[in-house]
């Protein structure tokens, strides 16, 4: 029965995924643009808006979806099945107490780094491109990371950020999460309408990004550089970070939250609504 229920944990993953990625990308490109964009480049999100549809078009926004698209099923499902091995480590019972349930929200979201990286990465490179001749397509990324840096220092660039970024942004997720939905099983009982499920996704969502946001930052500067980060760790994350705020002072650490806040509402519920949707379908059809 476990294993059934691992197998729908990841296929409702999956979906959740897919309505993650197609509801948030434009506002993920204006985010990812805001945190890599040389200084004075943009005015702000707005900005970034503006010159992005009247340069590139409508679909740049949608820039470098594909990764994602193709990755986000696989890292939603490993996601998801991970949180729900980690409840299960944690306690036998269903119901978590909300220290247990951030307990097992960072579980997941460091097993969820080996994946978010290198799909995160590809994503961000694309979204560094803006509308020049020279840019390139995905496949051509990915070959270029491939053979100049091979798979440590190209494919999985920035990899140790995104796990230490992971860990309190699910934390938090997962926590805000089932803390909403509790509050309206106290109304509504223990079967949410979906809207209940869309705003308790929105809650988990914004504070996902609330609990990491300059780490976030950190990770897409590190994932863009040209060349691999020197040093451990520790050394370059704590470099970028002194990188940052000599450059723009401790607000830089906050460049581009507007936008992802924003994402994280509808992003984050349709995610969530589309996990418990599934998974519920699944739930009648297998019986666990």
């Amino acid at each position: 029965m476990a294993s059934q229920s691992t197998i729908n944990e990841l296929i409702a993953g999956s979906v959740g995924g897919a309505a993650q990625v197609l509801v948030g990308q434009p506002l993920d490109t204006i985010k990812t643009r805001a945190q890599i964009a040389p200084k004075g480049m943009f005015k702000g999100p707005m900005d970034i808006l503006v010159q992005t549809l009247r340069k590139e078009g409508f679909l740049a926004l949608y820039k470098g979806m594909a990764s994602p698209l193709l990755g986000i099923s696989g890292v939603n499902s490993l996601l998801f099945a991970s949180y729900g091995i980690s409840r299960r480590l944690i306690s036998p019972f269903p119901q978590l107490s909300l220290k247990e349930t951030a307990l097992a929200g960072s579980m997941a979201g460091a097993a969820n780094a080996i994946l978010a990286s290198p799909v995160e990465m590809f994503k961000v490179r694309m979204q560094g491109q803006y509308g020049a001749a020279t840019d390139k397509r995905l496949r051509e990324v990915v070959r270029d990371m491939w053979k100049q840096w091979g798979f440590r220092q190209g494919i999985m660039r920035g990899y140790w950020i995104t796990v230490i970024r992971e860990i309190p942004a699910y934390a938090g997720f997962y926590t805000a999460f089932e803390f909403t939905k509790r509050e309206f099983a106290k109304t509504y009982g223990p079967q949410l309408p979906v809207w209940a499920l869309l705003a308790s996704g929105s809650t988990g969502g914004i504070a996902y990004w609330l609990a990491c946001y300059p780490l976030d930052v950190v990770k897409s500067r590190i994932q863009l550089r040209p060349i691999p980060p020197t040093g451990t760790p520790v050394q370059y994350i704590v470099n970028e970070l002194k990188a940052i705020v000599a450059e723009s002072g401790p607000s830089g650490l906050l460049r581009g939250l507007s936008p992802s806040l924003l994402r994280s509402i509808p992003s984050a519920a349709a995610t969530f609504a589309a996990f418990e949707i599934t998974r519920e379908h699944l739930l009648k059809l297998t019986g666990v």
